[in-house]
Formats: C-alpha cells, sequence, structure tokens
C-alpha cells in the first residue's frame, strides 16, 4: 500500500485553490441576484390593479374562469408561441455545444472538425425549418 506523504495535504490545497476564482464569481452573482430583486422590493412602486394581477398569457386575453364552456374547453395556443420557443432552444443549444469546442479548438483535431461540422449541419436543418414554417417572421 502507498504511504501519504506530507506533499498529499498541499496538493489537495493547491487543486483547492484553482476553484476559489469560481467559487467567488458564483458568490458575487448570487449577491447581485438577492440584492437587485430585495431593492426592488424595498424601492419600487407599488402601484397594483386589476390588469397587472392577472396572471399573462403570452399577450393572448386569459381564459374567462367564469364561464364554464371556456375553461372546460382551453384554448389553443398558435403554432407561433412553438416555433419561437423551438428557435429559442435551437439558439441556445447552439451556444451550450459551440462556446466549449471554441475554448478547446486546439486539441481538438481532425475529429472535432468533423463533430462540429455534423453538429452544425443538424442546426442549419433546424433553422431551415424554422424559416419554412415561418418562425423567424415577426409580425
Amino acid at each position: 500500500m502507498g504511504q501519504l506523504t506530507a506533499t498529499a495535504p498541499k496538493e489537495r490545497l493547491l487543486s483547492m485553490n484553482l476553484y476559489t476564482p469560481i467559487l467567488v464569481l458564483g458568490a458575487i452573482a448570487a449577491a447581485f441576484a438577492v440584492g437587485s430583486v430585495g431593492i426592488a422590493l424595498l424601492i419600487g412602486p407599488r402601484r397594483y390593479n386589476r390588469a397587472k394581477l392577472e396572471a399573462y398569457e403570452c399577450g393572448i386575453e386569459p381564459l374567462n374562469a367564469s364561464n364554464p364552456a371556456a375553461a372546460a374547453t382551453g384554448q389553443r395556443f398558435p403554432v407561433k408561441y412553438y416555433l419561437t420557443a423551438m428557435l429559442f432552444i435551437v439558439f441556445d443549444i447552439e451556444i451550450v455545444f459551440l462556446y466549449p469546442w471554441a475554448v478547446a479548438f486546439d486539441s481538438l483535431g481532425a475529429f472535432g472538425v468533423v463533430a462540429v461540422a455534423l453538429f452544425l449541419f443538424n442546426v442549419t436543418v433546424a433553422y431551415a425549418y424554422e424559416w419554412r414554417r415561418g418562425g423567424l417572421v415577426w409580425d
């Protein structure tokens, strides 16, 4: 069995110090988020009315809960809302995968280039579908 040396705790401490900037940045981001919401609650205007207290449903008139026929059947959303959501997901996934690829580009070699070419082909197909269905036309 291997013996523990005096350098093992120093190495562990050094490896933990590598995460310190990430933890500090996370703490600053969390403090900013909580502080912003707290300040807005303290100094923000408090002018409530009926329209502000209603549920927001993507610009479509909300269902009238007192009408049993409308509440039972629900309301159909236009395809435009789903296309917009799909477009957001395509953009989001593209950035999530392309940013780490760009950071590690030098170490990936030909395999990385082929993999990203296939990925960009798939993303292009999704964009073409969105374009064809009218998801990029803003009324």
